[in-house]
């Protein structure tokens, strides 16, 4: 090891709790279904154009939910010949595509909130869906937090763009309550287009975030500060017998952390304990982060750099 350096360690650890994230994907699928007919019942007893709205925004919630089951399923299969990293950017596959989706149901929604603002007319039967549009809202606040407690649990981008969806159509319910309060009190019978406008900008802002969070981890963006100076942190606390770690990159994919660096030691050290140096790097490492591949490049001190992570003593 005096003149060559080598990769003394490459592990990973299969992504925790892929059973639990497949079973919340299935109650989302049927959450999602109560939900629609519940908002279905709602717009059919009221001719609201506002509760047609959110009843196609809700379809987008049937179809994303079918989607999340597949991508889950897909990003939980082992590497293989063909993907040898794993399928876990599944996960943000689906995300997009549920993204596009639902900027493609803002667009809708817009269109008949155009078309309602210029043929307005009073819903009939209100009280009836308030309680029915308020009691699918109460539905999906509970659930949808729920589904972002355990995306963030397991590092699922399918669970929280889920999450993010599902949530979004609260505060497109509380709107909703609130309007048809309104409307009889006000006679104003544009209001009911005018809430329509609203869910659909709300759902457009719920589309953009969505594919703007998952592009991000397609393209490999690194982890943000804090998640960096964490794993240097456990690096230069768990190296003890190296003498600095450098070139340290690291990237997020799913449920899984991908990490590569560069670990200089002693020119004279053995193969044996350089490795055991790396084991238990990894240890730590995953212990903190929770599944990971690391992939550590062992050099002679010749190669130090001076710049990266000093080991503590």
């Amino acid at each position: 090891m005096n003149s060559v350096s080598a990769d003394m360690g490459t592990s990973t650890t299969p992504p925790a709790s892929g059973a639990s994230r497949n079973m919340i994907a299935w109650v989302t699928l049927a959450v999602s279904i109560l939900a629609l007919g519940m908002k279905y019942a709602a717009w059919r007893a009221t001719g609201s154009v506002a509760l047609y709205s959110d009843t196609l925004e809700t379809i987008i919630n049937v179809v994303a939910a079918v989607a999340g089951l597949w991508a889950l399923h897909v990003a939980s299969l082992p590497p293989d010949e063909n993907h040898t990293y794993g399928h876990y950017k599944a996960e943000y596959l689906s995300a997009v595509a549920e993204g596009v989706l639902v900027v493609m149901t803002a667009v809708t929604i817009g269109h008949e909130a155009w078309k309602g603002w210029f043929s307005p007319h009073l819903p009939t039967n209100s009280l009836m869906g308030v309680i029915l549009n308020g009691g699918a809202g109460v539905l999906n606040l509970v659930w949808g937090s729920v589904m972002m407690a355990a995306g963030r649990r397991h590092q699922s981008p399918t669970l929280i763009a889920g999450g993010q969806h599902v949530l979004s159509d609260v505060w497109a319910s509380a709107a909703l309550v609130a309007g048809f309060v309104l409307i009889p009190l006000t006679g104003w019978e544009q209001l009911d287009s005018i809430l329509a406008a609203l869910i659909a900008l709300n759902v457009l802002r719920t589309g953009w975030d969505m594919m703007r969070t998952s592009i991000s981890g397609l393209m490999d963006a690194a982890p943000d500060p804090a998640t960096l100076a964490q794993i240097r942190r456990i690096i230069s606390a768990n190296a003890t017998g190296a003498i600095e770690a450098h070139d340290i990159r690291a990237r997020i994919v799913g449920a899984m952390t991908f990490i590569e660096f560069h670990l200089v030691v002693a020119g004279d050290m053995s193969v044996e304990t350089a490795h055991q140096i790396c084991d238990h790097i990894e240890e730590a490492l995953r212990q903190e982060l929770g599944s990971a591949l690391i992939n550590i490049h062992v050099e002679p001190e010749r190669k130090a750099k001076h710049n990266g992570v000093i080991v503590l003593p």
